[in-house]
């Protein structure tokens, strides 16, 4: 009988053991269950980022238009087409005739408020920081243009905003790239003038222009491009020729 409060004794610290074993061991396993858990949250966070990222830039478009004139250039010994180029705010006021769009910031830069521009369901109004550069006797001359001509007038878009599309484009997200040149060809008694001018867009497309497809996109970018360019190309072709022979003239009276 003396024995019986000892067995029992012993035999509730058995059970009171096994109890505390299995609460370890359901304590681990909740544990790794947690652990993996966050692991497997972890890992699908990460895969979200990565293709949020890559979702990103698979985003971006890059839609780009050239254009590129060659014509008769008639020169006169006091008059050159060279010296012509050195006014520079007479060359911009050729090509950009309308004063209430465009201001001279300083002796190179020009702003230029352009008309709207309206690509699918979107419309915005450019505004854009031009700047002209002469450069001479083959000094970082753009590509393209030989090394033997004599003067190149250098055309460049610095700074630029899209008004109207604040909301649906932001700044970081928007690249507008603009490379030009104008210069005259001589070969022997000939003179051509020459120029090129190349312009780039790139951007992150807003969720509005998602679903619509990429060659429907591309299609519709490229005209409004081409458009521009075209414009561009018209204006060196009439208004700069005119205002050309206009400076010709005025330099004929100067010897008078």
């Amino acid at each position: 009988m003396a024995v019986l409060p000892v067995l029992r004794s012993c035999n509730y610290h058995q059970r009171n053991s096994a109890t505390n074993f299995s609460f370890t061991g359901d304590l681990k396993r909740k544990l790794l269950k947690q652990n993996w858990r966050k692991s497997k949250h972890q890992l699908l966070s990460d895969s979200r980022n990565r293709w949020r990222f890559e979702c990103k830039v698979s985003n971006a478009s890059t839609y780009s238009s050239r254009m590129a004139t060659d014509i008769y250039l008639y020169e006169t010994p006091n008059a050159s087409f060279d010296q012509y180029l050195e006014d520079k705010p007479r060359v911009f006021k050729a090509i950009f005739p309308d004063k209430r769009r465009s201001q001279q910031l300083n002796d190179e830069e020009w702003r230029v408020h352009m008309l709207p521009i309206q690509f699918l369901f979107l419309t915005c109004n450019p505004v854009i920081d031009m700047r002209l550069r002469c450069k001479t006797n083959g000094y970082d001359y753009p590509p393209g243009v030989p090394p033997q001509v004599t003067k190149v007038l250098d055309l460049d878009i610095i700074r630029w905003e899209l008004h109207g599309l604040e909301d649906i484009v932001k700044p970081s997200e928007f690249s507008l790239g603009v490379k030009g040149a104008l210069y005259p060809f001589r070969q022997g008694n000939l003179s051509r003038l020459k120029g090129q001018l190349t312009l780039t867009i790139t951007f992150e497309l807003p969720p509005v222009l998602g679903l619509i497809p990429e060659d429907v996109r591309r299609d519709v970018a490229q005209t409004v491009l081409t458009r521009l360019v075209e414009n561009m190309k018209d204006k060196v072709n009439g208004s700069l020729l005119a205002d050309y022979s206009k400076f010709k003239n005025e330099q004929m009276r100067k010897l008078v």
